[in-house]
């Protein structure tokens, strides 16, 4: 039996579901989710990230580690941990860049934050040449919290579930999932004790992301107890907005989300005001740039030239690669760098602290 048919079943006998509870089904569920059996990332699967458009992303955050670390005086053990690895494309490309600083890489525990058993698999076989190997935890919390952390997660946020309030003629109600005439997932409402935006118009939805903001709380707890700074790269807007961000991708292609319930990737826009203000409340300092000006502070443009200078034939690819991460209308203002710190501000945020 599917996914969706179980949740029909399901929702029959106890009534409509949350759509952040859909979401954790979808994207978790033991024996149908989508990342517990059947993640596809990269050209040929549904959906590619910043570090399989190029290396220079995995490169250039590479450098930001290497000189976050020496800003908090080269400690001689750091914890360094992602969250969501995907395919640990991201994390080989910041092992190469740290071979700039043997003393970094002598120093560093890595650690993976991963719950998909595919993809752990998928990391494994990428990291196999590194030494010491990297360790898996599947929460947080599992960390060690006796060295300084250095923290990041690319399109990490935007996995966490998230209600959606929708504003009627008669004041908010919640989003949910229930089942339509004919017995099939359908998207319907409920009265809700929501404090939705002043003004906002019927049809307004306002999304909320509780599992965004605990987790984020939770890591500048962490920096703020331990030390260490944390790197957040995702998408969404950097002011409060309205609007239905809840999406699926099959192939690269947006497909129904309660049609494909674990066969397809779910995500959400990432709470940017909402995760920076759960991080302030902990006691850290938080800043926060677009994802191309975060880039070109760390020398993007100059990366790109060396590469293609070295690569005469590859200059047109590597010119397109740089234009997807930093461009407006792409990757460059619609993905946010968003850095969390206890003492000093890391590299690339100094001015935006």
């Amino acid at each position: 039996m599917s996914l969706a048919r179980r949740l029909a079943a399901e929702i029959a006998q106890t009534g409509p579901i949350s759509v952040a509870e859909f979401m954790t089904r979808a994207l978790h569920d033991p024996a149908d989710g989508y990342y517990a059996t059947r993640p596809a990332l990269g050209p040929g699967g549904d959906f590619i990230t910043a570090p399989l458009v190029s290396q220079m992303f995995g490169e250039l955050i590479g450098v930001w580690l290497i000189e976050t670390w020496r800003g908090l005086g080269a400690p001689a053990r750091v914890i360094l941990a992602e969250a969501g690895p995907g395919d640990a494309t991201l994390m080989a490309d910041i092992g190469r860049a740290a071979r700039l600083s043997p003393q970094l890489r002598a120093a560093a525990e890595t650690w993976l934050i991963e719950t998909s058993g595919p993809l752990r698999r998928m990391q494994a076989e990428r990291l196999a040449g590194c030494r010491p190997p990297p360790r898996w935890v599947s929460s947080l919390a599992e960390l060690p919290d006796d060295a300084p952390l250095l923290f990041i997660a690319n399109e990490f946020l935007d996995c966490l579930p998230a209600r959606q309030f929708v504003r009627t003629e008669r004041g908010w109600a919640e989003r949910v999932v229930g089942l339509d005439g004919d017995g099939a997932l359908a998207f319907g409402l409920r009265p809700a004790a929501f404090d939705g935006p002043a003004g906002a118009p019927p049809g307004a939805v306002v999304e909320r992301s509780p599992a965004q903001e605990a987790f984020v709380a939770e890591l500048a707890a962490r920096i703020v107890g331990q030390g260490g700074a944390a790197l957040l790269v995702d998408y969404g807007p950097a002011e409060p907005a309205c609007g239905d961000t809840l999406q699926a991708l099959s192939g690269h292609q947006k497909v129904d989300p309660l049609a494909s319930a674990g066969a397809a990737d779910l995500t959400v826009h990432a709470q940017f005001p909402a995760v920076l203000a759960a991080a302030t409340a902990e006691g850290a300092q938080t800043a926060l740039l677009t994802q191309a000006e975060f880039l070109r502070r760390l020398g993007v443009e100059a990366r790109a030239a060396q590469l293609a200078a070295a690569n005469p034939a590859r200059a047109e690819t590597i010119g397109r690669q740089l234009e997807r991460l930093t461009a407006p209308g792409a990757m460059g203002d619609l993905f946010k760098a968003v850095a969390i710190w206890r003492d000093s501000p890391p590299p690339a945020f100094e001015a935006a602290a």
